[in-house]
């Protein structure tokens, strides 16, 4: 029996490697459709959670049947044509990152930490009949560990709180993980955003509130044991409902509102 070549092994495992990288590259190929899918039927759940319209015994789509998806420039809260900007396929926090569709934030504007901003933003209507009913914003800021991703649906009065869903962060399991937690995301409903002047007054409890009356309408329970946490989702808030996130397009919708 000749003797084997000493490089054999070698080339036995090298042949094993690229054959197994490459069933694991086409298995991540094929797979892609279906997880973008998941990913989108996720995304519209946790819109639906913040609406307060989701039914589980209904389909997804079935649900998201009278929500509009639009994209508006932030700078003018004006919307953007279909024919510019699809919003089917436009990923905000990506286009933030890039030269033509984000820009760079100044540190004194960066309340939220999120270091570059989309210029245009997909958002969520919910129509009836042809009147807005709801509004559904997606939201971001830094907490303790990790960016923090959420959606806010507001009422037709653009300043009532519907409904917020946290749906995507790495904070603390069983501190600010708790952004999840059904039970406290149920305690901003009702609450306001805007104070009478237009002036982002909602604010965060260090624990439970203990305001009453109209000023308990603008205080959220904070988050036990996650003091940071709840400050990064006070601050997230503050920067998207003022002047550099959604606030003129909130303004452009309320006059939208009184005037019809």
């Amino acid at each position: 029996m000749a003797d084997e070549h000493p490089l054999k092994p070698f080339y036995s495992v090298l042949v094993l490697a690229f054959v197994c990288s490459a069933l694991v590259a086409g298995a991540a190929v094929g797979l892609r459709p279906m997880q973008e899918a998941n990913r989108i039927t996720d995304q519209k759940k946790h819109i639906l959670y913040a609406a307060g319209l989701y039914d589980s015994t209904k389909s997804i789509e079935e649900m998201f049947s009278p929500i509009e998806t639009k994209v508006v420039e932030l700078a003018t809260g004006k919307f953007i044509s279909k024919d510019v900007i699809d919003p089917a396929t436009f990923k905000q926090a990506k286009a933030a990152m890039t030269e033509k569709y984000g820009q760079s934030l100044a540190t004194n504007e960066d309340i939220a930490k999120i270091r570059r901003l989309e210029k245009y933003s997909v958002v969520y209507l919910v129509v009836k009949d042809g009147t807005t009913e709801q509004i559904i914003l997606p939201v971001r800021g830094k907490g303790l560990w990790s960016t923090m991703y959420a959606y806010v649906a507001l009422d037709a009065d653009m300043t009532s709180i519907r409904g917020v869903s946290f749906y995507e962060h790495g904070e603390t399991p069983g501190l600010g993980g708790e952004i999840e937690n059904k039970t406290w995301q149920e305690g901003w409903e009702n609450k306001l955003i805007y104070s009478g002047d237009g002036e982002v007054a909602l604010g965060f409890a260090k624990g439970k509130s203990s305001k009453t009356g109209e000023a308990a309408r603008y205080e959220i329970d904070g988050l036990s044991g996650a003091t940071l946490t709840t400050k990064g989702v006070d601050s997230l808030m503050e920067f998207w409902f003022g002047d550099h996130g959604f606030k003129p397009f909130i303004t452009n919708m309320k006059k939208e509102h009184s005037n019809g």
